[in-house]
């Protein structure tokens, strides 16, 4: 009989130092404290992360999008333009296994906390720097924002319908790519640090990120030269995939073969179909796309949407509902996964998070903590991790090192 498995945080014991604002850093670093990491997260005095002022929404005039980014992290506000401000971040850096920045091309080696300086102190640190365009390169001084980046990344001009504009994802997909690829980093790190006993600098840029999800799309340009076009809700290169629309409303079907196709014909009650050279392969439907399409769409103009959901699942293919945030977010099957939690926070009494959605059965992330109101931690990380007593800490109060 096997023992049953460790319910030990996946990266307990690790520290991190997190030197990171607004979205991709603090995506990344939320992921390493959702995984079982010490996170303290520094900002400065007074303001704090740029999303604490991002608002509306806001729950009590603290901003929702800070929440989004930043649950179980402590919350340590120091004056980096201060000395000692310099001191305490170069101390904290002797202790922490990773360290997460995006600031601007040059700022941290000013204040003696670049990577050449605190790899000297710490050979074992694992720093991790996030850009727009990377720390080389013709760009790497000028600062990246997520709507720039889907605009020069092509993610754009391959999103919206085809006589429309170039549209934009509903949320900064290009700092959450560039968030979940800094964590990927920095558990290889770990990984080779555990080997080597050496730390590294990861480079991350949000450009590289995205251009690197361009995926099938940028793959047809590379190896055939296929220039893409905007096709709205349609698939490039899959077809029946796509929204459609029904008496009621509309729904998404997704026909991922031809045996797929093949059962959607007989339900539709059209199974020669299947059959015709034009329609039986999914290449022939792909060339065919503008002679299939508006039969279908005539077929499921003249049903309602459950009729379409029910039947179209009954035979095994893919297809859901277009939902709104708030019908996603309720629906039955993310409750099933306990995907939100009802946390406890000292403000609102409680206050309705995501859970992290990396299920480990084994070694499972950590239950939400509430995000940390500005300097929340300070003390207790300061006497925790640097044995700073209280006059220590009332000095450094005084001196507007910390906050």
């Amino acid at each position: 009989m096997s023992a049953e498995p460790s319910k030990e945080l996946p990266l307990a014991g690790i520290r991190v130092l997190d030197l990171s604002r607004v979205l991709a850093g603090p995506w990344c670093t939320q992921t390493l404290a959702d995984l079982g990491a010490e996170v303290w997260k520094i900002e400065a005095p007074g303001q704090g992360d740029d999303t604490r002022s991002w608002s509306p929404p806001d729950i009590g005039g603290e901003s929702t999008y800070f929440l989004c980014a930043n649950r179980s992290k402590e919350s340590v506000a120091v004056n980096l333009k201060h000395p000692e401000g310099q001191r305490i971040v170069r101390d904290l850096a002797r202790q922490a296994d990773v360290l997460v920045e995006n600031y601007r091309l040059g700022a941290l080696e000013a204040f003696g906390l670049g990577y050449e300086d605190l790899a000297a102190i710490n050979p074992g640190l694992i720093y991790c720097s996030i850009s727009g365009y990377g720390r080389s390169g013709p760009r790497a001084a000028e600062p990246g924002y997520d709507f720039v980046i889907q605009a020069e990344s092509g993610l754009m001009s391959i999103t919206g319908e085809p006589e429309g504009a170039p549209i934009k994802l509903g949320v900064a997909i290009t700092d959450l790519v560039t968030g979940m690829n800094g964590v990927q980093a920095i558990l290889a790190a770990l990984l080779a640090r555990a080997r080597n006993g050496r730390g590294q600098h990861i480079d991350l840029a949000l450009l590289d990120g995205a251009v690197s999800v361009l995926a099938n799309v940028g793959a047809g340009y590379l190896a055939a030269g296929h220039a893409p076009a905007r096709l709205g809700n349609g698939h490039p290169t899959v077809v029946p995939y796509q929204i459609f629309g029904t008496r009621d409303g509309s729904f998404a079907l997704a026909v991922g073969n031809d045996a797929q196709f093949a059962r959607l014909c007989a339900l539709l009650g059209h199974p020669e179909w299947s059959a015709d050279p034009g329609y039986a392969t999914n290449r022939a439907r792909v060339l065919n796309r503008a002679r299939l399409i508006p039969q279908l769409e005539a077929l499921f103009a003249a049903e309602n949407t459950a009729h379409w959901l029910e039947r179209v699942r009954a035979a095994g293919i893919p297809a859901g509902a277009v939902r709104r945030v708030d019908e996603a977010l309720n629906a039955p099957e993310i409750a099933a996964r306990g995907m939100i939690a009802d946390t406890a926070d000292a403000r609102h009494g409680t206050l309705r998070l995501l859970r992290s959605p990396l299920h480990l059965r084994g070694t499972p992330a950590r239950e939400p903590a509430a995000p940390p109101r500005l300097g929340e931690h300070t003390d207790a990380v300061l006497a925790r991790a640097l044995a700073l007593d209280e006059t220590a800490l009332a000095s450094l109060r005084g001196q507007g090192a910390i906050a």
